[in-house]
């Protein structure tokens, strides 16, 4: 395929603006910075979101005015993260906010220093909520067992074909940021199946070029990598052209946003269950 969607991680659930003072965390900074990676060809943004103080949040009133802020600077589609180390409750709660698409994490781990907890039980009580309300699930695998469990919700009812993963590697505590990982859980993926890559830190770049080469989808971003080359702080912007410009090197032309929701297949709204929300 030709086209190739591009997101963009603007923020992530770790790094303050004192690790980068490019991080976006005012609703106007998510909406600029929207604004100039649509601009670059990125037909998707992955939010996390953040509080006045520039951390972390879940905080579902104050992820409802960085979304609408998104949505009133341009047409990307937005694709709002579930993910972080809050209560689980609380993160569950965001889909609610009913984006285009939001993160489905699959399985507890071990993330970095801390524990990332996604309990089989609360997560399968997501993917039902997220099915009702017509949200796209994005399935962030950091393992070969992630991906089994995926398959296992199919089977169950709890997802619908084409499945939408990231291939998430690098993070301490996940598989290793190498080719052959990428192309293992790839090759056990259904035929259908729709992927992108996300390579952490330094093997953001190269995995995202294999990944293309490969006919995958690519994700970059503050949230993945916050230097563009070594001792060179990175923007989202930057880091946009120069995924866009791998792709184009290679033949694959950005995708709009029209042509993504194509190709990932995104549900329509639910608009008896909108009215009802």
């Amino acid at each position: 395929m030709d086209q190739v969607v591009i997101t963009c991680a603007v923020d992530g659930p770790i790094a303050v603006p004192s690790d980068n003072p490019n991080l976006p965390y005012t609703p106007e900074q998510f909406a600029e910075q929207a604004k100039a990676v649509y601009a670059e060809g990125a037909s998707v943004i992955h939010i996390h979101s953040r509080g006045a103080d520039g951390l972390p949040t879940s905080d579902y009133g104050r992820t409802k005015e960085i979304l609408d802020a998104v949505h009133e600077s341009c047409p990307i589609l937005t694709q709002l993260s579930t993910g972080g180390f809050f209560p689980y409750e609380e993160r569950a709660r965001l889909v609610e906010l009913k984006p285009r698409m939001a993160s489905l994490n699959l399985c507890t781990m071990t993330f970095g220093k801390f524990e990332f907890r996604n309990p089989p039980l609360e997560v399968r009580k997501v993917a039902a909520r997220m099915m009702e309300l017509g949200v796209k699930g994005e399935l962030e695998i950091y393992d070969t067992g992630h991906l089994e469990f995926a398959l296992r919700l199919l089977k169950e009812g709890l997802l619908v074909e084409p499945l939408q993963f990231s291939v998430v590697l690098g993070v301490d505590g996940g598989a290793a940021a190498t080719p052959e990982n990428l192309i293992t859980l790839v090759k056990r993926m259904p035929p259908n199946a729709i992927w992108q890559m996300i390579g952490i830190g330094r093997a953001n770049l190269p995995l995202t070029t294999i990944a293309l080469a490969m006919g995958g989808n690519a994700r970059t971003g503050l949230e993945d990598t916050l230097q563009y080359t070594k001792g060179v702080p990175a923007d989202n912007p930057m880091l946009i052209r120069r995924l866009v410009g791998v792709a184009k090197a290679i033949g694959r032309t950005p995708a709009t946003v029209e042509q993504t929701e194509q190709m990932l297949q995104l549900p329509k709204v639910n608009q008896a269950v909108a009215a009802a929300v």
